[in-house]
Formats: C-alpha cells, structure tokens, sequence
C-alpha cells in the first residue's frame, strides 16, 4: 500500500451491484498484540495451527466459524493475528510478503489495497482460481482480485454496501424525526442534507453529544457514491482532479467547520469509547460497521440504535483473504480459505454482524440475528443493504487508493477537524503526503 509508480495502468474496474435479490471492510476489533508469523505452526499433539492475520472483525471467530471448522477437522487449530489499522496492517503484511517470510497462512487485503496487491505482490500469493468454483463470487469482485494473466490472489469475503445508523433516542431528545423511512426521505439523494439535518440536531442536542462522529466518515460515505475517485478508467492518477473527490471534501469541510462532529478518528480507542458513552448521534454506515457497533456500544446501546438508507447508494470497503506462498501449510490454508468464504459461511457471518456477502447465491437467505435485529429497533437491515448493493456505482480502483484516501482523511481532514486549519490549509497538507506517497 505504501510506495508507488506513476506509470499508469488499468485498474480494476468495480462494476454495479445488480445482482439478483440483494447483494467487512470489516470494522476493525481491539489489536490481538500478537505479532507472530507462522513460524513454528506445527503442535506437539500433531496438530496443523493455520494462523489467519485479519485487521478487524471479520467475522469467523464471532460467528463461531473457526470453532466449526476445528471440529470437523481435528487435526487444525486455527488462531487469528488481528491488527486494529489497516493502513498498519497492510505496510507490515506488504515487508512480510516481499521478504518471503513472516505471513500467516491465510492474510486478508482490503479492497483499497488490491489492486497494488494483484499488480505488485500477485507472485507471492497462491493461484486461488485453480482451486475454486469462481461463479459463486460476484463477477466485479473477482475481477478485483484477478491478475491481467487470470491468476487470482484471493476469494472475496464481504462488500460495503451503505447506510446511515443513528441513535433515535438522541434524535428524540433533540426534536428530530426518528423515523427510517421518513429520514430517508429528508436526506434523500445529497449528503449535503443530511449534514443540514446534523445542524439541526445542533440547535437542541443532548447534553454532551454531537451529531456525527467524524468529518472523515462523511468524507468516505459521500466518495463512495461516485464514479471517480482517485484514479481514472485507465489508471491514471486524477485525486486532485476528480469531482468525486472534491464534493466529498466540500461537504466533510462543511462538518469539520461546524460544530457538529465529535471530531474523532476513527478506528481508535476514543472512537471506541465514544460508541460506548453515546457521544454522537449518527455514523456513515457500511454494512459492516453493524457488527463493529454492537461491539463497541455493547448492551447500553441495545434498541436505542436503527438504521436508514443513505443519501445515495455507495460502497465503503469489502476485502478478500488470500494465501501466500510462503505459508509453510499451504494445502490446508487453502480449504479453510475455501470454507470461510463459502456462501454458506457468509451468511453465517451476516447473521451474525451483517457483513454483507459477495457471493450472490446467499442473498435470498439472509436473515440478521434476532439480536443484531433487536439491537438496531427491528431495522430491516438485509433490505436496507439489498436495496444499496443493487445500485452502487461502478468505480476504479488504483494501486494507491488507500495511501491516497488516508492522507486526505488523516491529514487532511483531521487539520481542519482537530487543529482549527482552514480547508485550504487542510487540503494543501493532504496534497503533500500524497505527493510523497506517490514519490512525485
């Protein structure tokens, strides 16, 4: 994800959900602190361990996968490595593959880093298309994963399909609507009303909270819905250029200059906490993000959260899990990789925390747990997500669109939101790291 070529190359294309019935960046979960390869991965008792490295909550230990799979198959034992960042979990990962050493058996890749993964590092990785039925994916998130000589590094796991989750109970007091579909409604087709609606829960806002938890995750909700990010068709590099990229920075600075965020990073521990003590009212939702709330909000956030549709159908995050050649277990690596992104895994891992699947033929199932289900007010969260994941946009990908889109919201961004820099002096500090990221 880090350094990079100004050589310009076709980029993956992602195409439109318009899949069938319906459609984990996965979140992210405290750091294991475990920093282990899968050096020495075989047991005294004879057992195989598969070490699975992850940057957050995925899914498979909360849904009670790798407990399934050890069962059936007692001659594994599974342990996870969990990174809490990606933009941590990806440069780290990227020396560990170049080095030919220090991977787990099974390492996921974020979709902002695919594309540098299948043009850069697809040597390192296990053909998975040899292995697999690749029909059960959808087509676009294979394409992702697929190398320009068909070789693919890894088998999808979740899309990002987007919505809005809010705390109706905060809205209540604040005098706001707190119906979903009435919500829907206000905001509907410009995330420039939502932050209108933001400045008016400002004006009766419970004590101590604000409307949205970042400017940041406004940024990403709103780039999520356009076509052209920070690369063109053809690969070429277009951040300062994109009209995507500029009305999504125009409406993240009308939040960052209110006073209506809560002003957090996210994916730290303030974030974290801030889910915990109720501190804002409304988080960018990918479908993701349900598991990574009842998470952090834990039991005092129970029935006091729903979920809407978005302003406009969007994808934020989705990853894939491939497995490197350097694992010393490959065989075996490869069939939990196999099982864990199965259609029928899936949707063990939807009902679970609606991680939303990329494999089509589990769509017409999809049921939430009766408790993810109570937590967010009976919200029909599968046809929220359905309804998103049909229409997103098609977008292209490049080999730095994580760096790029890091150092718009974690430099750029945060200058305004947590130093007081104007948009213009924010923007100019998220022009020279990504400068600097693509080596200009």
């Amino acid at each position: 994800m880090r350094a990079r070529t100004r050589t310009a190359r076709k980029t993956v294309v992602l195409a439109a959900v318009a899949a069938l019935g319906a459609g984990l960046l996965a979140g992210c979960a405290e750091d294991s602190g475990d920093d282990s390869s899968n050096e020495g991965s075989g047991n005294a008792d004879g057992k195989i361990t598969l070490t699975v490295g992850t940057f957050g909550v995925f899914g498979y230990k909360q849904a009670g996968l790798y407990d399934e799979y050890m069962k059936a198959n007692p001659d594994i034992n599974i342990k996870e490595n969990v990174t809490t960042r990606t933009d941590v979990y990806w440069p780290k990962t990227l020396t560990r593959l170049q080095a030919g050493a220090g991977t787990d058996d099974i390492q996921a890749i974020e979709v902002g880093n695919v594309t540098e993964a299948v043009q850069t590092q697809a040597d390192k990785f296990v053909d998975l298309g040899k292995e697999v039925d690749k029909s059960q994916w959808l087509d676009w998130k294979n394409a992702q994963a697929t190398t320009k000589d068909g070789k693919l590094i890894g088998l999808g796991t979740d899309i990002g399909p987007m919505a809005v989750c809010y705390r109706k109970d905060l809205f209540e007091k604040a005098g706001l609507e707190t119906d979903r579909a009435k919500l829907a409604e206000l905001w509907k087709g410009d995330w420039s009303k939502y932050v209108d609606l933001g400045k008016d829960y400002m004006k009766k806002a419970p004590k101590g909270t604000k409307f949205v938890d970042s400017a940041s995750s406004v940024y990403n909700a709103a780039l999520g819905g356009a076509t052209e990010r920070y690369y063109d068709k053809d690969g070429n590099v277009v951040w300062d250029k994109s009209k995507g990229v500029k009305d999504a920075w125009d409406v993240a600075m009308d939040v960052a200059t209110s006073d209506m965020s809560a002003k957090l990073k996210q994916f730290d521990k303030p974030w974290d906490q801030g889910y915990a003590n109720g501190t804002f009212a409304t988080v960018a939702c990918p479908a993701w993000m349900i598991g990574y709330i009842q998470e952090k909000s834990g039991d005092s956030g129970k029935g006091k959260w729903d979920v809407a549709a978005a302003p406009t159908a969007a994808n934020w995050g989705g990853s894939f899990i491939g497995v490197p050649t350097a694992s010393k277990h490959q065989k075996e690596a490869i069939a939990l990789a196999k099982w864990l992104t199965a259609p029928e895994q899936q949707a063990k891992v939807f009902a679970k925390q609606a991680s939303f699947p990329s494999a089509p033929s589990a769509y017409s199932s999809l049921q939430p747990s009766a408790e993810t289900t109570a937590y967010f007010s009976d919200a029909p969260i599968a046809q929220i997500f359905s309804d998103s994941a049909k229409t997103i946009p098609t977008q292209y990908l490049g080999t730095k669109d994580q760096p790029i889109g890091t150092s718009i919201t974690d430099v750029g961004v945060l200058q305004v939101e947590q130093k007081g820099k104007s948009p213009e002096e924010g923007w100019d500090a998220a022009t020279k790291e990504i400068k600097d990221v693509l080596g200009q």
